[in-house]
């Protein structure tokens, strides 16, 4: 018997959120282990990665966009980030033109300590995605990017019916 093409979406489906677990997890773990190099909690490790990765970016994150990505209250959030700039790990600046926007920042240290952490990675990922066309990773990232919105989707309708 010939399976449709709707089990057969849904059997990949599986698959690949089965992958996507495994990465979850392999990230978290990851997270883990850069939170016990520094010495930080895991919330503090995972919000200060947040905040370098957006530096990276070019787009600077502030305080309540932190809070929203790493799911977190503000309150909470606001006791991390003392946490964070009273270790010196990162910097609270105004360089917005409405200066009540607060802009984060990493320290220059921390960032040093996040490549020597990272950096080893770095080699071994770049040689993976290195063997994928770049069609083909524009079309994952696509994939993962709709994935995500189906889920911000379904997290908001449950949300709202909570």
């Amino acid at each position: 018997m010939e399976e449709s093409a709707l089990d057969g979406a849904t059997a990949q489906r599986e698959l690949l959120v089965e992958a996507l677990r495994v990465h979850s997890g392999r990230y978290a773990e990851l997270s883990r282990s850069f939170a016990a190099y520094l010495g930080l909690y895991a919330t503090d490790a995972t919000a200060l990665l947040e905040i370098i990765e957006a530096e990276e970016r070019g787009t600077p994150i502030s305080p309540a966009r932190l809070s929203k990505r790493i799911l977190l209250s503000s309150g909470a959030t606001t006791s991390l980030l003392n946490r964070l700039e009273g270790a010196g790990h990162i910097v609270r600046s105004r360089e917005h033109s409405d200066r009540r926007v607060v802009t984060l920042r990493s320290s220059p240290h921390i960032q040093e300590r996040a490549d020597e952490f990272f950096r080893p990675l770095a080699a071994p990922m770049d040689a993976i995605v290195g063997r994928y066309p770049p069609e083909l990773l524009d079309q994952f990232r696509d994939l993962l990017g709709e994935m995500c919105a189906a889920m911000d989707t379904h997290l908001a309708q449950v949300n709202q019916d909570a």
